[in-house]
C-alpha cells in the first residue's frame, strides 16, 4: 500500500510541476506592457500656472481604476503582463511650471527604468500641455521615454482630439489614435482602441506599422465650433472609421488642435497608420482635404452673443432651465476659473436683487478665504466676504459677496469644499479650489434644484451630455478670460502663419502626406 501511495504522490508532483512549467511558459510568452502618461490642456493666454498636485498622479496598480477595459476580469488584462508606472491628469488650466513637469517626468522615467524591459507602452496623454520653457512637452516626454525604454518598444498613444501632434511626437510613437466625438463621449472607447491595436500588433508579430502618414492642416478653431453633434464636424468625423477600417490600415485620426496656446505646433493634424502605403497615403490626404473643404462651414454649436443679450434671451424665455455658457473663463478649456466679470454683471442686475426675482444658479467661483469664513459661520448664517480674481484679475477684481449660506459640502476631488450662498435670487457656488460643473449630481449634491431653476450660468463651452439633456434652452456668451472664443483678440505671435481663420483668404495649402520615419529608423 505504501509503495502505491508513494507512486501516487510522485505522479501528482510531476503533473503539478508540468502544469506550473506550462503556466510559467505562457506567462513568459505574454507581452510586457507599461502604462504611462500626463494630460492637461494649458492656455498660454491665462496668467494661471499649474503645479504638480493638480495632476493627481496615480502610480502602480491604482492606475487600473482609470480603465474599465483593464479590470481584473477583463480580456485585455489577461493578454499581457501590465506594468502601470505613472499617469497624471489635471483639469485644464494655465501653463505647467517647469518644476512640476520635470518632477513628474523624473518619476515616470524612474519607474519605467526600474521595471523594464518592455515589449510595449500604452502612452495615455491629452496633447495640449504647455510647459514653461518648452514648445512641445508631449514630444519631449516621449523622446525622453524612448531614451529609457529603447526605440524597438511598440508605443501606442491615445489622445484628445483637441491635442497637438508634432513631428517629434509622430516619430517616437508607433500607433496613434484620438477621440472621434466632441463632447468626448468616446474617450474610454478610444483608449481601449489604442490598447487593442497595441495588443494585436504584439500578438500577431507585425509590430511597428510600415507607414505613418502625417499632414499638418493650417486650421485653428476652438472646440466650441467643431462639435461632432452638428455639421460639418459630424460628417467629417464620420469619414474616419471608414478609412481606419480599410484592409492595410491600422487607424486614422483627425486632431482639431488646441486654440489657446501660442506655439508652432498648434494647428490641426491628420494621421493614418498602416502597412499598405497607398491606402495610408490616400486615406490621410482624403481626410485632410475634406477638413479643408468644409473650413468655412464651422460655427458655434449654439447661438452665441454677448452676456447682455444672453440675459435678455434667458429672462424672456419660458423654457427652463435656460442655460448660459460663460465661455471665456471655462476651466475645462484652460481658463483660470476665477474670472469674476460675469458674476459681477449678474449681481449688478436689478432683476436678481430680490429673493423673489428669477432664480439663477451660478457655477462657480473659487474663493478659499470665503470658504474658510463660511465654515466658521455654518449653514443658515449670514456671510460677507470676497471671492475670485486671485489669479486672473484682468477683467474684474475680487468680488464681495454678501448673503445667506445655504449649503456646505466637503470632499470633492477638485473643489475640496463647496459653499452655496444666496444673494437676492442668485445661488452662487463658491469653491475652495476651481471646479467644473458638468453633472446633474454636481448641483443636486449641494441641495440645488437645477431642473426647477429659471437660469443656470455655468463656466463651460459646449454643454456636456448631462447639461445638454437638462437644458430648456441654451446660449453661449462671449465673455472675457484666458480661453476667449474670439481668437482675433488673443494676439498670437508664435503660431505658424498663414492660419485659417486668422488668415481667412489664404490659398489652398499643401495637403500631401508626409511619411514619418519609425522610431528605430536610421537616417
Amino acid at each position: 500500500m505504501k509503495p502505491l501511495y508513494t507512486c501516487y504522490i510522485l505522479l501528482l508532483l510531476i503533473i503539478t510541476s508540468c502544469q506550473q512549467g506550462k503556466n510559467q511558459k505562457a506567462s513568459k510568452e505574454l507581452p510586457k506592457i507599461a502604462i504611462a502618461g500626463l494630460g492637461i490642456e494649458s492656455s498660454t493666454f491665462s496668467p494661471a500656472l499649474t503645479h504638480e498636485e493638480a495632476f493627481h498622479a496615480k502610480v502602480g496598480d491604482s492606475i487600473f481604476a482609470k480603465y474599465p477595459f483593464l479590470q481584473v476580469d477583463s480580456l485585455n488584462r489577461t493578454r499581457a503582463h501590465w506594468v502601470p508606472t505613472l499617469v497624471g491628469k489635471s483639469l485644464p488650466g494655465g501653463t505647467v511650471t517647469r518644476e512640476a513637469y520635470e518632477s513628474l517626468v523624473t518619476k515616470t522615467l524612474y519607474l519605467l527604468k526600474e521595471n523594464g524591459p518592455y515589449d510595449g507602452l500604452f502612452f495615455d496623454i491629452h496633447g495640449a500641455m504647455s510647459v514653461v520653457g518648452l514648445d512641445d512637452p508631449e514630444g519631449d516626454l516621449i523622446e525622453r521615454i524612448r531614451e529609457v525604454i529603447g526605440t524597438e518598444v511598440l508605443i501606442s498613444t491615445s489622445m484628445d482630439l483637441h491635442g497637438n501632434v508634432s513631428e517629434k511626437l509622430a516619430k517616437h510613437t508607433d500607433l496613434i489614435t484620438c477621440y472621434r466625438m466632441a463632447p468626448h463621449e468616446d474617450a474610454i472607447q478610444s483608449k481601449k482602441r489604442a490598447v487593442t491595436n497595441l495588443l494585436d500588433r504584439l500578438e500577431n508579430g507585425t509590430g511597428k506599422p510600415q507607414y505613418k502618414a502625417w499632414i499638418p492642416v493650417p486650421i485653428l478653431l476652438p472646440g466650441e465650433k467643431t462639435s461632432t453633434r452638428i455639421e460639418p464636424g459630424k460628417s467629417l468625423y464620420a469619414k474616419v472609421p471608414d478609412i481606419a477600417n480599410e484592409e492595410g490600415v491600422i487607424d486614422a485620426a483627425i486632431w482639431i488642435g488646441y486654440a489657446w496656446a501660442d506655439e508652432p505646433r498648434n494647428h490641426a493634424v491628420v494621421m493614418v497608420t498602416g502597412d499598405d502605403k497607398e491606402k495610408v497615403e490616400k486615406g490621410a490626404e482624403t481626410l485632410a482635404q475634406s477638413f479643408w473643404d468644409v473650413r468655412n462651414q464651422f460655427d458655434f454649436v449654439a447661438p452665441t452673443t454677448t452676456l447682455e443679450e444672453s440675459l435678455k434671451m434667458a429672462l424672456s424665455s419660458q423654457k427652463h432651465p435656460f442655460m448660459i455658457s460663460d465661455m471665456g473663463d471655462n476651466p475645462t478649456a484652460g481658463g483660470a476659473g476665477d474670472v469674476t466679470w460675469t458674476l459681477q454683471q449678474l449681481l449688478a442686475r436689478p432683476e436678481f436683487k430680490s429673493d423673489k426675482g428669477p432664480s439663477l444658479i451660478y457655477a462657480s467661483i473659487p474663493g478659499p478665504e470665503f470658504v474658510e469664513k463660511a465654515l466658521e459661520i455654518g449653514v443658515g448664517g449670514k456671510i460677507k466676504a470676497t471671492a475670485g480674481a486671485a489669479v486672473d484679475d484682468r477683467f474684474a477684481g475680487p468680488l464681495e459677496l454678501e448673503g445667506t449660506i445655504e449649503a456646505i459640502k466637503s470632499g470633492d476631488v477638485n473643489a475640496e469644499v463647496e459653499v452655496v450662498v444666496k444673494i437676492g435670487s442668485i445661488q452662487a457656488i463658491v469653491t475652495k479650489k476651481r471646479k467644473p460643473y458638468h453633472y446633474l449630481s454636481d448641483f443636486t449634491n449641494l441641495g440645488l434644484h437645477p431642473k426647477e431653476t429659471d437660469i443656470i450660468v455655468v463656466k463651460i463651452g459646449y454643454l456636456v451630455p448631462d447639461l445638454y439633456d437638462m437644458r430648456g434652452d441654451w446660449v453661449m456668451a462671449l465673455t472675457p478670460g484666458g480661453v476667449d472664443q474670439d481668437l482675433n483678440r488673443l494676439g498670437y505671435e508664435r503660431i505658424k502663419r498663414p492660419m485659417f481663420p486668422l488668415d481667412s483668404t489664404m490659398p489652398q495649402p499643401d495637403l500631401k502626406a508626409h511619411f514619418i520615419q519609425a522610431s528605430n529608423a536610421t537616417e
